[in-house]
C-alpha cells in the first residue's frame, strides 16, 4: 500500500478548507445558528431516549438524566475530534459512574438499543440516495478522493478478511467477557430490558428518536441553506444518506474527508464545486466545534472534569480497581 492516496485524500480536504475560509462572507449566519441549535436539541432528544432505556434497566435505581445528558454530548464531542470513536468510551465511563449498582456490560448493551431505529431509517435513506442517480455506487467508491472508503472498495478480499477478522475479535472478546464474569449474558440482556415491553419502547424511545431525527433533518436543511447549496427534502436525505455511508468507515474524525468527497459528487449539479466544497467542510467544522465545546462545558459543569484526558484516566483506574472483584 502506497502513501499517495493518503496525501490525495488530505489534499483534496485542505483544498476544500481553503475554499470554506475564502467564502466566509458568503455564510448565511441566522441559519447556520438555527442549525446548531437544532443540534442542540437533537442531542438532547437522544439522550432522553437513552435514559428511558437506562431507567427500564435500572428500575430501582435513582439516576439524573442530566448526567447521561451529559454523557452523551461529550461523546459525540469527542467522535467529532478524534478518529475510530473514541467517545463510545467516554460515554460508557461517564454513564457507569451516573448509575448506582450498575454494570459496564448492561449500559453497553443499553447503547445498542439506540441502533435499532437507526438502521430501520437507515434502510429507507439509503435506497432513497441510490436510487436519485447522483449518488455513487458502492463499485464506484473506488474512484472517490477518500483514502479509507476508496482503499476499502478497491481491495475487497483485504476488506473481506478485515470484517471477518473484527467479527472474530468480537467473539473472541464476549467469550473471554463471560469467562470472567459470571453474569456476563444477564447483564447484557439487562441492558436490552425495554425491548421487551414494546408498547413501552415505542412510546418512551422510537417517539423520542423520531422526533429527534426530523429536528436533525431540520438542522441539515439550515445548515445547507447557511452555506447557499439550498434546503430541501431531497438535499436533506442525500445528506442523510452520506452521513450513513460515512459512519461505516470511522477512521477519521466524524467522517471527514469520506464525506467531503461523497458531498461534492451528490451536489455536483446542485451548486458550484466551490459551493459544495466550502459547505462540505463548513458543515463539519462548524458541528465538530460546536458539540466539542457543548461536550467540554457538560464535563466541567456536570462531572467536573477539566479534559477528555481526564476522563480516560479515571476510566483506566476504575477499570484496574475493578479486576480483583471479577470471579
Amino acid at each position: 500500500m502506497t502513501l499517495s492516496p493518503v496525501f490525495a485524500d488530505l489534499g483534496d480536504f485542505f483544498d476544500a478548507v481553503d475554499k470554506f475560509f475564502s467564502s466566509l462572507a458568503a455564510i448565511r449566519w441566522g441559519p447556520l445558528l438555527l442549525g446548531l441549535l437544532c443540534f442542540v436539541v437533537f442531542l438532547t432528544l437522544r439522550s432522553r431516549a437513552a435514559y428511558n432505556v437506562l431507567r427500564a434497566a435500572y428500575p430501582a435505581e435513582r439516576f439524573e438524566w442530566r448526567r447521561i445528558w451529559g454523557a452523551y454530548v461529550a461523546a459525540y464531542g469527542v467522535n467529532n475530534i478524534f478518529p475510530v470513536r473514541p467517545g463510545n468510551v467516554v460515554r460508557l465511563f461517564l454513564t457507569k459512574a451516573s448509575i448506582p449498582n450498575s454494570s459496564y456490560p448492561t449500559v453497553a448493551s443499553s447503547f445498542l438499543v439506540d441502533n435499532v431505529f437507526d438502521f430501520a431509517i437507515a434502510i429507507p435513506v439509503l435506497i432513497f440516495a441510490f436510487t436519485q442517480g447522483v449518488f455513487p455506487k458502492p463499485p464506484d467508491f473506488s474512484k472517490l478522493n477518500a483514502f479509507d472508503l476508496s482503499y476499502l472498495a478497491s481491495h475487497p478480499r483485504f476488506t473481506l478478511v478485515l470484517l471477518t477478522l473484527l467479527a472474530v475479535l468480537v467473539l473472541v472478546a464476549f467469550a473471554l467477557l463471560s469467562a470472567r464474569v459470571q453474569a456476563f449474558w444477564a447483564r447484557v440482556r439487562q441492558g436490552l430490558t425495554i425491548l421487551t415491553d414494546r408498547r413501552r419502547y415505542v412510546r418512551e424511545v422510537v417517539a423520542i428518536q423520531g422526533a429527534a431525527w426530523l429536528v436533525r433533518f431540520a438542522a441539515f436543511w439550515f445548515l445547507l441553506e447557511a452555506f447557499n447549496v439550498g434546503g430541501s427534502v431531497r438535499n436533506v436525505l442525500l445528506v442523510y444518506g452520506v452521513a450513513a455511508v460515512s459512519s461505516l468507515v470511522p477512521l477519521t474524525p466524524g467522517g471527514a474527508g469520506v464525506q467531503q468527497a461523497l458531498l461534492v459528487k451528490v451536489f455536483a449539479g446542485t451548486a458550484s464545486s466551490a459551493t459544495v466544497a466550502a459547505y462540505s467542510v463548513g458543515q463539519q467544522i462548524a458541528i465538530a466545534a460546536f458539540t466539542a465545546a457543548l461536550g467540554l462545558a457538560a464535563l466541567i459543569t456536570i462531572f467536573r472534569i477539566r479534559s477528555f484526558r481526564e476522563v480516560i484516566r479515571r476510566g483506566r483506574e476504575e477499570a484496574r480497581a475493578a479486576e480483583p472483584a471479577a470471579p
